[in-house]
């Protein structure tokens, strides 16, 4: 094993950066080559289809068989002209993925040979088998029968010589069994009811649409290096390996200069997502070595959703055609940065507005009031659904870790937005609705122009943090499907318009002047939403104490987290605001204990694996080794000087003896703590038996691991070293 490790480190520090080919056009003309867009549809649809099609999409309004048959008999043509040969109902079950179906575009042709066919039939809704899928126990395992059913408002997309069609994934009875239906649910919840609230102040407002802007972070490691590691292969994390004695310690990788390999990579990776309109922007270096980002610009939620699914996929694919592996996991290695995936969320209006972004007017600016202060209380009062929603057993190992935020959630909303929040606090006037635009910041240099400074700064310790025109969910994990996060937000702050909305009505009726109103039910959630707000260091012991004085939830253990999904207030919401029935919440949750067991049910395995059978029989031959050494030793000096000199030697043997000894034994707690979990037969009760007795003993294994890796004969270690993954040449 020794000799593989040295020869693909030798390989990985050889590799030289694989040429990209360019398109010789601009961005332009490529961009969406591969995607079923306006344009794509215009060109290739008769224009009353066309128009039916897009005043479907824009007015959320069903679409007819007719109009549907003529769209499939369009999306066709342009597939095959661009070289596909079947057609997929692409989906996103309950396992953080996407899941497709392959189908070839013929039928028979009546004369023993086939003709290319689709239907609007085929394209609107498909049976795919329910039954291997997550669904917590809404369908027995011999009721196989689902449905999958097309999302008109995500275009068709080509890849790898497929049609994709994003669709919804729902059972038999009518429960969903994927993220999309209830992300569907979410953002049509919050567009009735902030189009109800905008119409306040502007009543030509039609729809209010939710926007999303992700920024995935990302590992990349040498191919043939992670082929040398069992537990990055069969985890997607290190589970043992002691850190280097340099890892981001200089802070000199963070926006450093990119290495040629990775730039290589990022090029290739850009013009794939181009070629299907994905949006793809910002690249760089991130905190970690090894570690990178890559940023779009903001969509619509429901398309970024997809667009973001899709790039997890892609970006596995173009990765190993560099000869590298991609690493999605919240924390791949131990004493670095791991991975988030931040969720920039917005709100704007048909007309034009955003919602969280200051305007120009007491009138404009009371709107942004309105809406924030209500977002802010949605989070007061769902603060530990939100947690729930991004918690996993990955993330776990990323919230809190003095690098990521911790998993308390609250809001950092900036001075200038926390001054003006007091101020309406405390007055009664109108007057407070002036807000200062953005002031300037000069450096006295002539060559330096005059920077202009945001209205608010950046808190990294914030899981919610507001920056300047929307709020920045920091919490969620590298792995995850956004929709998790996008579903439980949007659902609570449309929940919490809705009530705002009957209350401001209700006064208006009794004869009540509606920016009085207004005011009055501001301040009264700013009052009531205090505790969340908070603008200090998230990474004190003394935020945590105030926290939990505050009453937001403090929980740690995430199959506890996930009971805020079951809890009174997060049922009657979701009913409330028709995203998920008790019956599909119960089910989710089900899912998600039996992931988090399961997940690491997995590491455990690896673990006792890498240790009993890789680690400790290296390091009982190094062991002796040592001892035939002292043996040695001893004919050649007398007693006196012989102690002297393997006092050194013996204290490691010594040392590794004890490691060793405490490794086996935790290996076989650790194995009898997993099978005791494994005869609970209640999900919850089994995945809170890995998480208090599993994972501990897992814990500290690798620290015992991680110590012998500091004593064994480097050439002896069977695994690629930290010094080795982390440092792309």
């Amino acid at each position: 094993m020794s000799d593989l490790r040295f020869k693909v480190v030798e390989e990985a520090f050889d590799r030289k950066a694989i040429p990209v080919e360019i398109p010789s056009e601009r961005p332009e003309r490529y961009y969406g080559k591969y995607v079923f867009n306006r344009q794509k549809m215009f060109e290739y649809l008769p224009k009353k289809t066309y128009d039916a099609l897009v005043n479907a999409i824009d007015n959320k309004e069903p679409l007819s068989r007719e109009i549907a048959d003529s769209v499939a008999q369009g999306m066709k043509r342009w597939a095959i002209d661009n070289g596909a040969r079947h057609y997929t109902h692409w989906f996103h079950p309950l396992t953080d993925g996407t899941a497709e179906k392959h189908d070839a575009f013929i039928d028979h042709d009546g004369k023993g040979g086939v003709v290319e066919e689709f239907t609007g039939k085929l394209l609107m809704q498909q049976e795919p088998d329910a039954s291997s899928f997550p669904n917590g126990g809404i369908r027995n395992t011999f009721e196989a029968r689902g449905y999958s059913a097309w999302d008109i408002s995500s275009p068709a997309f080509i890849l790898d010589k497929t049609l994709c069609i994003p669709t919804i994934f729902i059972s038999y009875t009518g429960e969903s069994l994927d993220y999309k239906t209830p992300l569907l649910k979410a953002l049509n919840a919050v567009d009735k009811a902030a189009t109800g609230v905008a119409q306040y102040f502007d009543p030509e407002v039609k729809h209010v649409h939710s926007y999303l802007g992700w920024e995935q972070e990302y590992f990349l490691v040498d191919e043939a290096l992670y082929s040398a590691r069992p537990d990055l292969v069969m985890t997607g994390r290190t589970l043992m390996g002691h850190e280097s004695a340099k890892n981001q310690q200089l802070e000199d990788h963070y926006f450093g200069a990119i290495p040629s390999r990775v730039e290589a990579f990022m090029l290739d990776l850009e013009i794939e997502c181009h070629r299907l309109g994905i949006p793809a922007k910002t690249r760089h270096n991130e905190v970690a070595p090894n570690q990178f980002e890559l940023a779009p610009i903001f969509e619509e939620t429901n398309l970024a959703n997809d667009h973001n699914l899709l790039l997890m996929s892609l970006i596995s694919e173009v990765a190993r055609r560099h000869n590298f592996r991609v690493l999605l996991h919240e924390k791949p290695f131990a004493g670095i940065n791991g991975s988030g995936k931040h969720n920039n969320w917005s709100l704007g209006t048909d007309t034009g507005v955003l919602l969280f972004s200051p305007g120009k007017t007491p009138k404009a600016n009371l709107q942004f009031i309105t809406f924030v202060v209500n977002a802010m209380a949605a989070v007061y009062h769902h603060n530990a659904l939100l947690k729930a929603s991004i918690s996993s057993a990955t993330n776990a190992h990323r919230l809190g870790a003095n690098e990521a935020p911790p998993a308390i959630i609250s809001i950092f909303a900036g001075a200038q937005l926390s001054d003006i929040l007091e101020k309406i606090e405390k007055s009664t006037t109108t007057d407070i609705l002036e807000f200062a635009s953005k002031s300037g910041l000069s450096l006295g240099l002539s060559q330096i122009p005059e920077i202009m400074l945001d209205n608010t700064d950046r808190n990294r310790t914030s899981p919610f943090a507001f920056t300047g025109n929307r709020f920045e969910f920091r919490a969620v994990g590298s792995s995850a499907n956004c929709a998790s996060a996008m579903i439980a937000l949007n659902a609570a702050v449309a929940d919490q318009l809705n009530a705002f909305k009957k209350k401001i009505d209700e006064r208006v009726e009794k004869g009540d002047d509606l920016t009085h109103a207004l005011l009055d039910e501001i301040r009264a959630l700013i009052i009531e939403s205090k505790p969340i707000h908070f603008d200090g260091n998230g990474y004190s012991d003394e935020w945590k104490e105030e926290a939990a004085r505050r009453g937001l939830d403090c929980e740690t253990s995430v199959p506890k987290i996930f009971d805020a999904y079951l809890s009174n207030e997060s049922v009657m919401m979701f009913d409330r605001t028709g995203v998920f029935s008790k019956v599909e919440l119960e089910a989710r949750n089900e899912v998600k204990w039996e992931m988090y067991t399961k997940k690491i049910q997995i590491e455990a395995r690896v673990l006792g694996d890498l240790a009993i059978n890789h680690i400790v029989p290296v390091a009982t031959r190094y062991q002796s080794i040592l001892v035939d050494n002292l043996v040695k030793i001893k004919t050649l000096f007398n007693d006196d000087k012989y102690s002297e000199i393997v006092k050194q030697d013996l204290n490691t043997i010594e040392k590794m003896a004890r490691h060793m000894s405490i490794i086996k034994d935790e290996v076989e707690t650790m194995v009898n703590a997993r099978k005791d979990a494994n005869r609970l037969t209640d999900e919850r009760e089994k995945a809170i038996a890995y998480h208090d007795n599993v994972v501990p003993r897992m814990e500290t294994i690798r620290y015992h691991i991680d110590k012998l890796e500091l004593m064994v004969d480097n050439e002896m270690w069977p695994l690629p070293k930290y010094r080795e993954l982390l440092f792309i040449r």
